[in-house]
């Protein structure tokens, strides 16, 4: 008998057997879903709960205030230091360009003061001629500057209150030796043209012989044909 039900149930001819839910699936998904919402729910509320407890809110908040004020006052500082630069870089052009300056200042009166000096001892010469009349030759200089080269340097006046223009002309001769024998040469150009009231300083480099050996210097001063001054000047 017990044979018979087992193969019964083993084969084609066993009974159907039908499992049927007791709740609607449609409405089980939407149950599971309440419950996971609900869960869900709860978790962020105690995940909140528990920062807000713990203090993580305003604590990230006060960091975060923090670090703003931070870059702000490092961006104050960086446009600070810019600016700084760029004050330091205008103020050294400025004192370059002011020592330039200086400097050339200072170069402009060493020149103005070589010539006052010279001046000065020309004018030191006049003082002996304060009394002489007509044209005078003062300050007659000559020097060897070089092979083949001869600088001079000669001062005419007329040492008198109200004098009249002075017309004429300046001869310069040079004398010495030249390979063992008598030698001259004039100024060249047949001299120099002169026009002054009180005094004229007239100066220049003369071409010599470079085997030419210079001993004296003869300054003339001429009104036409007529010769009004004269100097001589030895060369050591």
């Amino acid at each position: 008998m017990r044979l018979k039900l087992l193969r019964r149930r083993l084969t084609v001819s066993a009974p159907r057997v039908a499992i049927r839910s007791a709740m609607p699936w449609p409405l089980r998904w939407m149950v599971l879903a309440v419950v996971f919402g609900l869960c869900a729910a709860i978790a962020l509320w105690a995940f909140e709960f528990g920062k807000s407890i713990a203090g993580l809110d305003s604590r990230s908040r006060d960091e975060l205030v923090a670090l703003r004020q931070e870059v702000a006052r490092l961006r104050e500082e960086t446009r600070v230091r810019a600016d700084a630069s760029s004050a330091e870089g205008s103020l050294l052009t400025a004192e370059r360009a002011a020592l330039e300056r200086v400097t050339a200042r200072v170069r402009q009166l060493e020149a103005d003061n070589r010539t006052l000096r010279d001046d000065l001892g020309f004018f030191e010469k006049l003082i002996p001629a304060a009394r002489a009349e007509g044209v005078s030759i003062r300050g007659l200089q000559a020097e060897s500057i070089g092979a083949g080269q001869l600088r001079w340097q000669v001062l005419v006046i007329q040492p008198v209150r109200n004098a009249p223009e002075f017309k004429g002309r300046l001869e310069l001769l040079v004398e010495g030796t030249r390979d063992g024998r008598p030698w001259t040469q004039p100024l060249p150009g047949g001299g120099q043209a002169l026009q002054f009231e009180h005094y004229r300083r007239v100066e220049g480099v003369s071409e010599i012989p470079a085997n030419a050996v210079v001993k004296t210097v003869t300054a003339r001063v001429l009104e036409g044909s007529a010769v009004r001054a004269v100097q001589h000047f030895s060369v050591e």
